[in-house]
């Protein structure tokens, strides 16, 4: 078994050791078992293969299925203790709910960390009996349990598409974890379109055994996870999210939609995942002394998640806005004080740099307004001062869409500005908030992301705020700054 030995010391207790030492090997696999393996297109055990091969994964698959010789040109296994590895790192299980149960010991002798179960038909279909089965059998024989009643895992960094829904590329810094299947392809759609780096995308479905907490002590043993995003339909065991999560939002941001939050969605929760769910004044105070970051939209959970996975650690309270126009420094002025953002004074020795090329009509405070007449060469002069600054600590920046400096020009700028500073070792959390006209507006946006990994908001200027606001809350509580 694989262990990050970093961080034996930092205080991990012994059953969180426990769970990243299992999902070391589950989302790292050498090898994949697929329980339920089928040869018919548009079954889920056909997919499952199907996606593993596409998605690139290059450790052995073992399709099982007693009544199948080969599966999409692979052997195929009677019996999972059959195949020839000695352990097996993953395995999904795609069989009929009543006969889940009989396979956990072979699971269990094979050495099997974690299972995914994706078949449905336990204490969601009202057949909780069937569902305590499987856990204690699991309990039994060593295997913890993912699912059941879940779309499976993505572990993009490791081609590992263990799922029936479409194989996921981009890598990057995000985990995602979805209590709901619908919600976590609502997550890809916005991720694929978004281009969003991805560490781990798990769906918990009934969540019977591992739940949020517990896949919490691997995104915290990850180098890949840089911020960890969940959508909860309920938690489990409070007491022991609490924990994990103080323990956990030291290192690396949370951010959680809660679902269920209101006697309509509690009940909706409870018929499709047999949820139990808690009260919304309950669940605040928990995430509150967790450090957790609680969005009430998907959007929301999106943008701010995503945000955290690409903007470094403030190393000072002081904000300054940079805006193309006056009226949206003002927006953006009103969305940084409903953020607990520090509107820094303009330092003298900066106001005079802007006032030796924004024309005098211009604002020389903060906001600072270098007005829509402002040419390309403007915009990347503006921005590259204030991100150098030394006392500028981080940058929200506004555009507008006008002839004389287009979209692309924009972003161009920023990109040269933001990079150029990097290299001389200036790291500093930058957002931007960009209004015009599509296509050109969002094809710009797309290019200061992928040019210069700065989170970049298309029309509403309170997104990007928003998510530097989440950013300072986390580092507050992580003790990056004095709260």
């Amino acid at each position: 078994m694989l262990l990050l030995s970093s961080y034996i010391s930092e205080g991990v207790p012994e059953y969180g050791k426990d769970l990243i030492n299992r999902f070391m090997r589950f989302f790292r696999p050498r090898n994949v078992a697929v329980v339920g393996a089928s040869r018919e297109p548009g079954r889920v055990g056909y997919a499952v293969v199907k996606n593993l091969i596409d998605g690139g994964y290059t450790g052995k698959i073992y399709p099982i299925n007693p009544r199948a010789t080969e599966i999409l040109g692979l052997k195929c296994y009677p019996d999972i203790r059959q195949v020839p590895d000695p352990e097996v790192d993953a395995a999904l299980i795609s069989i009929p709910a009543a006969m889940v149960p009989d396979v956990i010991p072979s699971l269990g002798e094979k050495n099997v960390p974690v299972a995914v179960v994706v078949s449905s038909g336990f204490a969601e279909a009202g057949n909780p009996e069937l569902q305590q089965k499987l856990i204690e059998t699991a309990r039994k024989y060593g295997v913890r349990i993912i699912g059941p009643n879940t779309y499976g895992i993505y572990s993009p960094w490791y081609n590992l598409s263990l799922s029936f829904t479409i194989p996921y590329t981009y890598k990057g810094g995000l985990a995602i974890v979805c209590q709901s299947g619908g919600v976590g392809m609502a997550a890809f759609g916005y991720a694929r379109w978004k281009k969003v780096g991805i560490s781990i995308n798990v769906g918990l479905g009934n969540m019977a055994d591992i739940d949020h907490s517990d896949l919490l002590w691997y995104f915290y043993a990850d180098e890949n996870t840089k911020a960890i995003a969940f959508h909860m339909e309920s938690i489990k065991d409070g007491k022991k999210f609490i924990e994990t999560a103080k323990f956990v939002s030291k290192k690396k941001p949370i951010v959680v939609l809660k679902a269920g939050r209101t006697h309509y969605g509690e009940k909706a929760a409870k018929s499709h995942t047999a949820a139990l769910t808690a009260s919304d004044a309950v669940i605040n105070a928990a995430f509150k002394k967790a450090g957790v970051i609680r969005v009430y939209a998907l959007d929301e959970l999106f943008d701010i998640g995503r945000s955290l996975a690409m903007l470094p650690p403030p190393k000072g309270e002081n904000v300054l806005i940079v805006t193309m126009a006056g009226g949206l420094g003002v927006l953006l002025s009103d969305a940084a004080a409903d953020n607990n953002l520090y509107l820094m004074e303009a330092p003298q020795d900066l106001v005079d740099e802007f006032k030796k090329f924004v024309p005098p009509f211009g604002a020389f405070g903060n906001p600072m307004d270098i007005t829509g007449s402002c040419t390309p060469d403007m915009v990347e002069r503006a921005v590259r001062l204030a991100i150098m600054h030394p006392k500028v600590d981080a940058v929200i920046i506004g555009h507008w869409h006008t002839i004389i400096t287009t979209p692309m020009q924009f972003a161009k700028a920023v990109v040269d500005a933001v990079n150029e500073a990097r290299a001389k070792g200036i790291e500093k959390p930058i957002v931007v908030s960009m209004s015009g006209d599509i296509p050109e507006t969002l094809q710009a946006v797309e290019y200061i992301e992928e040019h210069a990994n700065v989170p970049t908001f298309f029309v509403q200027p309170e997104r990007a705020v928003k998510a530097l606001g989440a950013l300072y809350y986390w580092a507050r509580y992580a003790g990056i700054l004095k709260k």
